[in-house]
């Protein structure tokens, strides 16, 4: 459901960006050569909200990965010490009940390290999230604010 998510927020924000560059477009055109103060306002805006949103976005973007990084790989960490601790304690089992013992424990660690590797699609997905999330914001409140809110 993160993908999902993902898809609706770049839809959205894909047709409010739409809807403003026409907005804006149409606006400079009119302008020609003579723009009035409130022209060059939003003229100069333009600018500034797109540095400070893909600055915004940057900086989720990085704080995300290393959150979700730092934790997928001590996980990882985690789980590869246990598999290697109970793949020593098969190796050097003396009865067949420590050898099943430790096979469990050898099979639990690789379970526990497939299920991590399968939280990279989401760990992704939350990644895009957060770099999405002040693009979409600025893009869809600049469409309602400029009359344009378009039909999602």
């Amino acid at each position: 459901m993160l993908w999902v998510d993902v898809a609706l927020k770049t839809q959205e924000m894909l047709l409010s960006s739409s809807s403003v560059i026409q907005i804006r477009t149409e606006r400079m055109a009119r302008a020609g050569l003579t723009p009035s103060e409130d022209d060059l306002v939003e003229f100069q805006l333009m600018g500034q909200e797109k540095l400070a949103a893909a600055s915004e976005s940057g900086t989720a973007i990085v704080n995300q990965m290393h959150t979700t990084g730092y934790a997928l790989l001590n996980r990882s960490i985690r789980h590869w010490l246990s598999g290697a601790t109970a793949w020593a304690g098969l190796a050097t089992s003396v009865t067949p009940a420590q050898a099943a013992v430790h096979s469990h424990e050898l099979f639990n660690a690789g379970h526990r390290a497939i299920a991590t590797a399968t939280q990279v699609s989401s760990a992704s997905a939350r990644v895009v999230q957060r770099g999405l999330k002040p693009i979409h914001a600025k893009a869809t409140a600049n469409a309602r604010r400029l009359g344009a809110q378009p039909e999602a």
